[in-house]
């Protein structure tokens, strides 16, 4: 009989497949105790087993460097190979084992759930699922220690592929989905940006996430129906309902394959307008995928990764060769970079302080974490002016709120210029430098930033959650996170309206622009320079082509006086029809 579970659409797409369950090995843990002679043997187990799931990993990275479409897959296997070498983890466990004479699946899981709780402390969203990696790299310890194979069957002869259904999946795990016919991903737990969103979203599998108990509610080898779109999922659903979603799947895999030929298309709307969209990036090489949707440059190249999980800070030569590395990936086309976005709730490994702060999202992060940190803020601004003598690069500060950050950051730019030119190094001395309108008092108070800096960028992500007061991976009040709230329109079209009055470029490079639902209202605001993930481009692309700013910039004027969001929600609508 059929059945219908509800969870967080993550990946867009229809997949119609058969179960397979992954084990959690987690849950099958035992706790036992073992004879002090016992002990040296057990510490060797462990360590086989670190050697094994090490040379799985290294195996994993050659792989995804070999395809630019994993190129998201191979940064987290880079951040898994980095927990394995913490000490925190694996040598924690060998203590635990010889204090308390314990097998080694237990020790593991124990200090695993001590650095969980660290994370769990961590109030910005994204960092605070990285908590998954420890998840994920202890369960594949014990899944070797228990001798379990994590493999999936090979491909059926039948045209339906697999759907994997997990508690949690890392991006190991779906790299090594890459020889099988993975048609979707389930998952127990995740949010938008954890490993199974991202990764699904960059190769394009639909993915559901946040279902709690999935895995306790179906069966190996049962008939599944993932609606990535809508965050639904189907059990043994009936020949009725299989026939409705293999139509729908057909249509949109007829709709995707379409837009494979508007990559050459400059994206132009109907009346004429121009509109620029860029990619956002987290690595160089990601820039790779950004040049073969042909993008018209990077909007936004998060350096978090570069700084994340490792003991030691990245120096100036280091980060110099990976930003000049993504200009030369872009090929001239221009590149905007932000400084470091990190903050005292999300420490940095390699500093190693750790926050006290009641409310830390409120508290030492971004732009003011790098002021208060001087040196390593001027390594990386070091590191970009140099890296700008080699293409069309652009900085871009987090989290403005204050002239006096604006001023004391620009101080900074300054004397790093200073600092190179005493050392001869080249770099670009026009380089153009820009804010992020990240919080209301920002968007509320431009004209401190028109007299500073010579472009802008709206972080819609963190515009939505600051304005509301709402953290949208809580699951209690995540239904509360709407981008179309009177308040966040105004403060985004009041923004795009202050630019243009100015001549100072605006662009968007939240979840927002990437989201072929806002783009006409977007476009009917006035912007015309979108960032977004690369596999989103064409269809943004499409949005522009087929709009008219015209006739929706009146409309869209009439929503922005609107301060009823059901009135919102459905005008909005009717500017697709």
């Amino acid at each position: 009989m059929p059945f219908t579970l509800h969870g967080l659409a993550v990946s867009q797409g229809i997949a119609i497949g058969h179960v397979h369950l992954v084990s959690h090995a987690l849950l099958e843990v035992n706790h036992y105790h073992l004879a002090p002679r016992h002990l040296p043997a057990e510490r060797e187990r462990l360590d086989a087993a670190v050697a094994e799931v090490r040379g799985e990993l290294d195996e994993l990275r050659v792989a995804s460097g070999q395809n630019p479409a994993h190129s998201e897959v191979g940064a987290f296997v880079d951040v898994h190979l980095m927990f394995l070498d913490d000490p925190m983890l694996v040598d924690a466990a060998r203590t635990l084992i010889d204090e308390r004479r314990c097998n080694a699946e237990w020790a593991l899981v124990q200090q695993m759930e001590l650095l969980v709780e660290q994370f769990d402390q961590i109030e910005d969203a994204y960092l605070r699922e990285r908590k998954a990696d420890v998840i994920q790299v202890v369960e594949r310890l014990v899944k070797v220690l228990l001798g379990q194979p994590g493999r999936l069957p090979r491909k059926r002869k039948e045209s339906l592929g697999t759907i994997v259904v997990a508690h949690d999946l890392s991006p190991a795990d779906t790299l090594g989905f890459r020889d099988h016919d993975v048609a979707g991903f389930v998952t127990d737990v995740g949010g938008p940006t954890s490993h199974t969103a991202i990764v699904a979203r960059s190769q394009g599998i639909p993915a559901v996430v946040a279902l709690h108990n999935v895995r306790q509610l179906v069966e190996d080898n049962e008939l599944m129906i993932i609606d990535g779109t809508r965050g639904v999922v189907i059990i043994d659903p009936d020949e009725r309902i299989l026939e409705e979603y293999r139509l729908r799947k057909t249509e949109l895999e007829l709709e995707r394959s379409k837009l494979q030929r508007l990559i050459s298309a400059r994206p132009t709307t109907l009346d004429g307008e121009e509109v620029s969209l860029l990619a956002n990036i987290e690595l160089p090489k990601d820039a790779v995928l950004a040049r073969k949707v042909e993008s018209d440059g990077v909007g936004l190249f998060r350096t978090e990764f570069l700084f994340l999980n490792r003991h030691a800070l990245p120096d100036e030569d280091e980060q110099f060769e990976a930003y000049r590395a993504a200009l030369k990936n872009m090929g001239g086309a221009p590149v905007t970079i932000r400084t470091l976005d990190v903050g005292a709730d999300k420490a940095l490994e390699a500093v190693g302080k750790r926050s006290t702060e009641a409310n830390p999202a409120l508290g030492l992060r971004a732009i003011r974490y790098s002021l208060a940190e001087p040196k390593i803020f001027k390594t990386q601004l070091r590191a970009l002016l140099r890296a700008s003598h080699y293409g069309k690069l652009k900085i871009l500060l987090p989290m403005l709120a204050h002239a006096h950050e604006m001023d004391q950051a620009l101080s900074l730019i300054a004397l790093a210029k200073e600092q190179l030119r005493e050392r001869k190094q080249k770099f670009d001395p026009k380089v153009e430098v820009g804010g992020m309108i990240e919080v209301p008092a920002a968007a509320m108070a431009l004209g401190m930033f028109v007299r500073r800096l010579q472009f802008l960028s709206i972080g819609t992500n963190d515009l939505i959650q600051y304005t509301l007061a709402i953290d949208r991976t809580d699951e209690a009040v995540a239904h509360l996170y709407d981008p179309l709230h009177p308040a966040v329109l105004k403060l985004i079209g009041g923004t795009i309206q202050v630019g243009a009055r100015y001549g100072l470029p605006v662009s968007v490079c939240g979840e927002m622009a990437g989201d072929p639902a806002f783009t006409r209202l977007l476009l009917g605001m006035g912007l015309r320079l979108f960032s977004m993930q690369p596999n989103q481009l064409l269809g943004i692309k499409q949005e522009v082509l087929r709009a008219d700013v015209g006739e929706l910039a009146p409309k869209v004027q009439r929503i922005l006086k609107m301060d009823e969001q059901e009135r919102v929600h459905e005008a909005v609508e009717r500017l697709r029809v």
